[in-house]
Order: structure tokens, then sequence, then C-alpha cells
């Protein structure tokens, strides 16, 4: 069976990617330094599967440290559990979050962007062509067009979108390379929500949660907790954002359908929206939120927040015909999967 490297991949996304491989028989190595996300999260991937696969655990494998230490990664391309070179990389690794990236610049362009580069250099080394990136549609910028199709100009207007697209340029530039025939797979995915829907599995926010699912989910459960919005005169029909809402899983079921894309198809570098193709405002979101799952809780109105967009909606017709993949999971499912987890995760760690 094929192996595959995640970086990151005890993260949000890559975990629930993690348990998705695991399900259709990969075998998996995970780096990860838990800057920002939890080893507890590997653990329940095994809890969900350990009942219907047999020795589950001995087909993921941990290794923990920093994608920027040459030393490290070159380690695990040269000696992983499996003890062949890997098939295929799926790259989650680095930092994460608009507002923090225009605070801390230096640092997101540190990890996101060499740290890239090094994974680059190993896979060529080490004779591993195909990569699924895990992209961003902040790399669009704030879009006149809407939906937003892949061939639209990259304008993006925040530090973490920019080295977004700094790190696609690269990917374009190395495919022209001729001695090193890469299959590349960047996924624009737009906003991650939801959860496993055994309840086992969710986001796992180490520091203060940025997503907008934790964060609702925090203030159904805290007494007197205010929700707060960021903008109420946005062009929009309510005056707050509209965003393209993907469950989790629909999300790591199109890495997958990208990866077994790029194994059956020649060298290339192909974008890929993935999202529902739907707009939700944040407050209809409130609303659903609140329906779904019988809670009440005060809402705030406050300043935008810099590199914020008024609109974003994807136009994913192009993941449909060519992935063989669409998202199943509605926005209702996002916030219940969402809601059931965050009960467990909070009340475990009352925060």
């Amino acid at each position: 069976m094929k192996r595959i490297l995640l970086t990151g991949g005890a993260g949000y996304i890559g975990s629930h990617t993690c348990l998705e491989l695991l399900k259709r028989n990969y075998n998996i190595t995970v780096l990860d330094s838990f800057v920002n996300s939890s080893r507890d999260s590997l653990e329940r991937v095994i809890k969900v599967l350990e009942t219907k696969i047999p020795n589950v655990r001995k087909k993921i494998e941990l290794k923990i440290g920093d994608i920027r230490d040459a030393v490290f990664l070159e380690k695990i391309f040269r000696n992983n559990q499996f003890s062949k070179n890997f098939d295929g990389v799926i790259h989650f690794c680095g930092l994460k979050s608009v507002n923090e990236s225009n605070i801390k610049p230096a640092e997101y362009w540190d990890v996101n962007v060499l740290g890239t580069i090094n994974l680059i250099k190993f896979m060529k080394t080490y004779n591993c062509d195909t990569l699924v990136f895990s992209s961003s549609a902040t790399v669009y910028g704030d879009s006149n067009l809407i939906p937003i199709s892949e061939d639209q100009i990259k304008k993006p207007i925040n530090t973490y979108g920019k080295t977004k697209a700094v790190i696609e340029e690269i990917l374009f530039d190395l495919s022209k390379a001729p001695d090193f025939n890469l299959k590349i797979a960047i996924l624009r995915y737009f906003n991650p929500a939801g959860a496993d829907g055994s309840g086992l599995l969710g986001e796992y926010p180490i520091n203060k949660p940025n997503n907008i699912f934790p964060l609702l989910s925090r203030a159904a459960l805290s007494k007197n907790k205010t929700f707060e919005i960021f903008g109420n005169d946005w062009p929009t029909i309510d005056g707050t954002c509209i965003r393209d809402y993907i469950h989790v899983t629909d999300l790591a079921e199109g890495h997958i359908s990208s990866l077994e894309f790029l194994f059956k198809n020649k060298p290339q570098v192909a974008c890929f929206n993935l999202g529902i193709g739907e707009g939700v405002s944040v407050l209809e979101l409130v609303k659903i939120f609140q329906q779904v799952n019988q809670v009440k809780f005060p809402i705030k109105f406050s300043p935008r927040r810099e590199g914020d967009v008024a609109i974003t909606i994807a136009e994913n017709r192009k993941a449909k015909n060519l992935l063989n993949w669409k998202p199943k999971k509605s926005i209702y499912d996002m916030c219940s999967d969402e809601f059931t987890w965050q009960k467990k995760f909070l009340q475990k760690n009352k925060n």
C-alpha cells in the first residue's frame, strides 16, 4: 500500500485527513511540531478506527520536529518505519491566522515559505514527485467576481495569504525543472468547519481559537459569554461577512481525491477550489448554530479586522469534474458536528 507523508498532520484538517487515509488503507507518517496542535488528536484518530481496522496503530508513524530543520527532515525521508520512499506528500504544515500574520509577518514568511522550500528539496533528493499543497482562498484577496474561480488573479491582502500565493508561484516554477517531474495539486479551500461524525475528533486549538466555529461553541457553553462579530457595515445583505463554509470531512476527502488524481495522471500543477459553492453570512451562521443546537448567547459588533474581505464563495466545478469529488455535508451538519465535539473538548479542558 502507498506511503504518504503528512506535514502538520496532527492539526485540524491534517488529523481528519489522517483518519480518511487510514480508512483507505494507506500507511502514513505524520510530521508535526505541535506548536499549534495536540498529540492527542492522533490518539483520537486511532480511537475512532481501532475497532474497525486491526493493528491500525502500526499504520501511522509520528515524527516530532520542525519542517525548517534540514537534518530532522532528511532523517524522515531516509529512515521512516515503512523503509521505503514516500509515494506522496500532503503539505499542511504552516502558520494560519490572518490576524496574527499581520502582527508577526517575519515568522509567517519563515515558517510557511522556507519550510516548504526545505520540504521540496528533500522530496527531490528522495525521488518523491507527488505533492498536495494546502493553500487558501485568501490568495484571491478581495475579489469582485463571485463565485471565485481558480483562474482569477491572485491579490492577497494579508501576510498569510501572501505567503500562500508565493508558495504557489514557487511550485509553478519548480514544476518547470527538467530534472524533477513534479505532480502538484494546489488546494485553495475556503472556511473549514465541523468535526468528524463520531464525535471523537475535531478542532483542537492549543491557544485562543481563531476559527469561527470553536468561538461559537465557547459562547454557547460559557455563561454570559458574548460572541463577537467583526463589522456590521460590510456590503452584504445584513452587513456581516459572507463565507463559504466546508465540512472538514469533505475537505479531507478532497485531499485524498487530489492525491489519487495525481497518481493517475502525468506531471502537472493543478489548482482546485474546495468549498460548497454557497455563501452564509456570519449573522446567518449564528442563527443556524443556535437553532440546530438549541442554544442562546448574546452577540456584539466590533470594528472590522484588517485583512478581512466582504464575500468569499467558491466556484467548485473544476474539483467536482476532475477529482470525482463533491461536498456531501451541509451547514447544518457542520453546526451539529462541531458542537457535539466541542462540548466534549471544552469539558475536558475546562477553558
